[in-house]
């Protein structure tokens, strides 16, 4: 599949992964619909890059369903990548009793359910599509963590979200192989995002020091890299792929 003269949405658009993913996307052609809840920032990067922006909470069905509609009004919707999340930190039992079900259930609700709210939105969108020479449709791409495999202490809400999103990857790309859509997930490793820059430097160092190799924080512009190579690749479907330098992580 080619990027350019393509429309695609990018959830959590407007920092991080997802501002990353956006860029290559424009830069590479496409027009991108920017979906997240910073309306400030979104607004602003989804004009500098010829795109659109709409605010919404991913795990909410009718604002979903507004990107949706938004992104094929510009054109045909061929991608989505799902970069919107929330990573709290709590233990089971902790200081101050049992960790807190509604933390749990908000964590499980953004990361798992957004994303699969999208996903069957977007998915239903570009059914609709006729197909590339190849015969596809579209192709989506989830973002998970490496802490669906080696989830950390106080990670067990992020662990199970990240883990239910690698669990969906294959089955949803098994329903949708009759649509000529492909559906796939990427799980980064210890990545350099406004969430991690807001820890101490030493922190930080510390980190980057963990990955084997290159012993380095990840940036962006590498998720962005193997986003581009998924989207054009159209052998890649129904994987989890790490993208973490080697790293496992500690319990803590």
């Amino acid at each position: 599949m080619q990027i350019s003269n393509k429309v695609f949405i990018v959830t959590g658009g407007a920092s991080g992964l997802g501002e990353g993913t956006a860029r290559m996307l424009a830069k590479e052609g496409a027009t991108v619909v920017i979906a997240d809840m910073n309306a400030d920032k979104g607004e602003a990067i989804a004009k500098e890059l010829g795109g659109a922006f709409v605010k919404c909470d991913v795990s909410n069905a009718e604002q979903a369903q507004a990107v949706v509609d938004k992104a094929v009004l510009l054109g045909k919707l061929f991608g989505l990548v799902n970069c919107a999340g929330i990573a709290p930190a709590e233990k089971t039992v902790g200081k101050n009793g049992a960790h807190s079900l509604d933390v749990f259930s908000k964590t499980i609700t953004v990361n798992l359910i957004g994303s699969f709210n999208m996903i069957r939105l977007a998915a239903t969108a570009m059914s609709k599509n006729e197909p590339e020479a190849t015969g596809e449709r579209g192709v989506l791409i989830s973002t998970a963590s490496v802490a669906a495999y080696d989830g950390q202490i106080g990670q067990a809400a992020y662990a199970a979200s990240k883990g239910g999103v690698v669990g969906m990857t294959l089955p949803i790309a098994r329903d949708l192989a009759r649509n000529g859509i492909r559906n796939m997930t990427i799980a980064p490793g210890i990545f350099g995002t406004p969430m991690l820059f807001g820890m101490p430097q030493e922190v930080q160092d510390a980190l980057a020091a963990g990955v084997p190799f290159p012993s380095r924080l990840g940036k962006p512009e590498d998720y962005a890299k193997l986003v581009k190579q998924i989207i054009e690749n159209d052998m890649l479907n129904g994987e989890v792929i790490r993208l973490d330098g080697a790293i496992r992580l500690a319990p803590k």
